[in-house]
């Protein structure tokens, strides 16, 4: 039997459901995934507490935590959940040798280096170089934007809120949507438009725009519609999400100099990859006016990784053991 240290367990816990995963250290490979809804449990020391019985791992005591949230202290508040620890506490509550939480993106940005060929996508032109900064942007629940860099060998995740800077409107169309959503939030940012929710905001303001008078639809509905070709507001709709994806990751890739490349996480842009492909994204991250030619050398790639989160706190936690 191999010695528990050279397992651990991993998670990566959003606004919706909370995953699972126990990973060998040696080779990052993941196995006994499960996923949870998140309103399922009280806490989140008891859904990790019923995973580890489920699957008779209570021997572990290596836990890495990815989680949507800011995670700068002890003090744990989810953004869009109503979960909130203390990391010291839940670590003596259920007895582990170490107990690792980061930023959901944090995670994310961590499994860049790790990623196959088979689990990203590259659209557009550019190369990716090694050694040289990487960023990560992916819309779900909400928008999680993080930066990756190497130093002396070791990864670095530089986590942020990069979601939630303002917004910026480059179009007629993309102006009557900033006074449509003005209205409704106060502040428009990024993730206003470019998650779940900001997918179906995108179409109620389009709908206001067309002046067409539709019943509001849910995120899959909007995406499965447009994949299907059966809703011309919904693949508008597609359409201006990916445009506006294109202009943030674009800023992402001027802020650090991303040479590393950009990657594209998160639920929404795997699904709707076949119409992505024809959208503004390419062209958006490149029109930045006297630094289009910088950007034009920056390759921009989707993760296409099942679970990129759970392998990016096992990296982390790898790392972090390491040294």
């Amino acid at each position: 039997m191999a010695n528990p240290v050279d397992y651990a367990i991993v998670a990566d816990i959003g606004g919706t459901n909370a995953r699972f995963s126990r990973v060998s250290l040696t080779t990052l490979e993941l196995d006994k995934v499960a996923v949870y809804p998140c309103a399922t449990f009280a806490s989140l020391a008891d859904a990790l507490q019923h995973y580890q019985q489920q699957q008779q791992l209570t021997d572990l005591k290596h836990v890495a935590i990815a989680i949507a949230c800011p995670v700068t202290g002890d003090e744990i508040s989810m953004t869009n959940f109503h979960w909130h620890f203390s990391v010291s506490a839940m670590q003596r509550q259920l007895g582990l040798e170490r107990l690792l939480v980061m930023n959901d993106f944090t995670a994310v940005a961590m499994c860049l280096p790790a990623l196959g060929s088979n689990d990203k996508v590259q659209l557009g032109q550019g190369s990716a170089k090694q050694n040289q900064p990487m960023a990560v942007l992916g819309a779900g629940t909400g928008l999680g934007v993080a930066h990756l860099i190497n130093v002396d060998g070791k990864f670095m995740p530089l986590p942020g809120e990069g979601g939630h800077v303002d917004w910026a409107a480059q179009t007629e169309q993309e102006w009557f949507i900033q006074q449509v959503l003005t209205k409704e939030y106060g502040h428009v940012s990024p993730e206003r438009l470019l998650s779940g929710p900001g997918l179906e905001a995108i179409y109620r303001a389009l709908a206001l725009y067309r002046r067409l008078d539709v019943a509001p639809l849910s995120a899959g509905e909007i995406g499965s519609q447009a994949l299907a070709g059966s809703s011309e507001l919904a693949t508008a709709t597609v359409a201006q999400f990916f445009a506006s994806l294109g202009s943030v990751a674009g800023d992402l890739a001027l802020t650090l100099s991303t040479f590393g490349g950009v990657y594209v996480a998160g639920g929404i842009a795997p699904k709707l990859l076949p119409l992505m492909a024809a959208s503004e994204f390419r062209s958006r991250f490149e029109a930045k006016g006297r630094f289009s030619a910088f950007n034009r050398q920056i390759a921009t790639y989707i993760v296409t990784a099942p679970q990129p989160g759970l392998l990016g706190a096992a990296v982390y936690l790898k790392q972090s053991l390491a040294s």
